[in-house]
């Protein structure tokens, strides 16, 4: 039996559904010379939101200032800025991440000055929050290098991103790439693998020798890694699976690479 809902109590359980999904306000700065102080000052910021049509001095200059940052811009109706916050944004709404971003460019020599093996992991659109905390708990835990996520198209790094990972995101280092298939490009030139996890490929992960520099490159359940990113790859792999089941969740999947590239090394 299905119970009837009269309209006031339906209006009222939306308002309260709906704002328990709006964005914490002290997560975000609002108005253009707050986020160009922000900047100046060295803050971290994740992702900016501007109005379409800003065309003013000051947003120029805002808009200059972000160019020289991997923040990811958007240009977004009045409206979704006026869903977000009550607060006079004045067009624009920066999120603050409450973690610093590293640069692969720098990861990398690190790593081999210190006389060690790369190893890095790369995601290629994970959206949902819980694989990402744990495929970043995994990576701290088995002294993965580095997490290299896209500046666009994946999880947002916010408070709630780094208490599911259980606070691993404030210890493993994380960088952003504005262009994914270009940073696996670095990555291949700097002479590391890049192997793409895919349930696809006929080369099983345990048959392959996993001992080199290399990057694991994991994608969505959904869309799995974007053609462009395959084509950087140097291998692909896939996880042996036997039953009616054709793939693996992918933290699942990467806490099985992760640690099969450990066996091999030690």
């Amino acid at each position: 039996m299905i119970k009837k809902t009269n309209n006031t109590e339906y209006k009222a359980r939306n308002n309260t559904d709906y704002k328990t999904r709006r964005v914490k306000e002290k997560e975000m700065i609002f108005g253009i010379r707050s986020v160009i102080e922000a900047i100046d000052a060295g803050k971290t910021i994740d992702k900016v939101l501007l109005r379409r049509d800003m065309s003013s001095a000051l947003a120029r200059e805002l808009a200059g200032k972000l160019q020289a940052t991997p923040t990811h811009i958007q240009r977004v109706p009045l409206e979704k800025l006026n869903q977000l916050t009550d607060k006079n944004h004045q067009g624009v709404i920066a999120f603050i991440s409450p973690i610093d971003f590293c640069k692969v460019e720098d990861i990398v020599p690190m790593v081999y000055e210190q006389g060690r093996t790369p190893l890095l992991v790369a995601l290629d659109g994970i959206t949902d929050m819980r694989n990402f905390g744990a495929i970043a708990r995994t990576c701290l835990a088995a002294g993965v290098d580095a997490l290299i996520i896209p500046a666009s198209g994946g999880v947002a790094i916010n408070g709630d991103a780094v208490k599911t990972s259980a606070g691993a995101l404030h210890r493993l280092p994380i960088c952003k790439s504005a262009n994914m298939p270009a940073t696996l490009d670095f990555l291949r030139d700097s002479g590391l693998r890049v192997v793409a996890v895919s349930e696809h490929s006929s080369t099983i992960c345990f048959d392959t020798p996993l001992t080199e520099p290399l990057v694991l490159v994991l994608g969505s359940e959904d869309n799995g890694i974007s053609e462009a990113c395959l084509r950087r790859a140097t291998d692909r792999v896939a996880i042996p699976m036997s039953g009616e089941i054709e793939s693996l969740n992918v933290s699942v999947a990467a806490g099985v690479l992760i640690y099969e590239v450990i066996r091999q090394r030690r």
